[in-house]
């Protein structure tokens, strides 16, 4: 009896099934030019992920984050804004016009992913996952929804869509991940 108990105590608690558990670095996405995005290939970086929408009242965040890019790009932040047009039917363009916006408007030199989905059952698996890791409460609800992913790939924090990117409380959690 007490074989059994040891033989399915190691099905229970196998040590290799913990290492699996999911982190940002399991993702991807594709880019504007339809290049493959492996968040996996960001490892050791600090990866700030946007929900973004061109029609947003938020929108003029795209300049901010610009400006976070361009501040940080050089310590180890990645700025990574993700197209969706799930809040407001904010981004119903093509990646023609998403580029306009981003690219030529507010000047984004920051990675922009083609449209996903990220809330309900078609949401992008990276998504699912940050819903997982956040809860109800962290969880997008809106466009400009920031998510912080540390250098391990672990989530760490998430931003409302009200908090700008040049917010101070976001620059210092951007400091602090890139200290560790």
């Amino acid at each position: 009896m007490n074989e059994l108990f040891q033989c399915k105590a190691k099905v229970l608690f196998n040590a290799p099934e913990i290492d699996k558990m999911p982190s940002a670095y399991d993702f991807s996405f594709l880019l504007l030019n339809g290049e493959k995005l492996e968040l996996g290939k960001l490892l050791g970086k600090v990866l700030l992920i946007v929900n973004t929408a061109s029609e947003c009242g938020f929108t003029p965040q795209l300049k901010d984050l610009e400006l976070l890019h361009q501040e940080y790009k050089d310590k180890g932040l990645v700025v990574i804004a993700i197209p969706s047009n799930d809040f407001g039917g904010q981004e119903p363009g093509t990646i023609e016009d998403i580029t306009h916006t981003a690219c030529e408007i507010f000047h984004a030199t920051y990675y922009i992913t083609q449209k996903y989905h990220i809330a309900g059952v078609n949401a992008h698996p990276f998504y699912t996952w940050v819903n997982k890791e956040v809860g109800f409460l962290g969880r997008p609800r809106w466009n400009f929804h920031k998510i912080m992913i540390g250098k391990s790939g672990k989530l760490i924090d998430w931003f409302s869509s009200a908090t700008k990117p040049t917010n101070k409380k976001l620059k210092e959690a951007i400091d602090e991940a890139l200290a560790e």
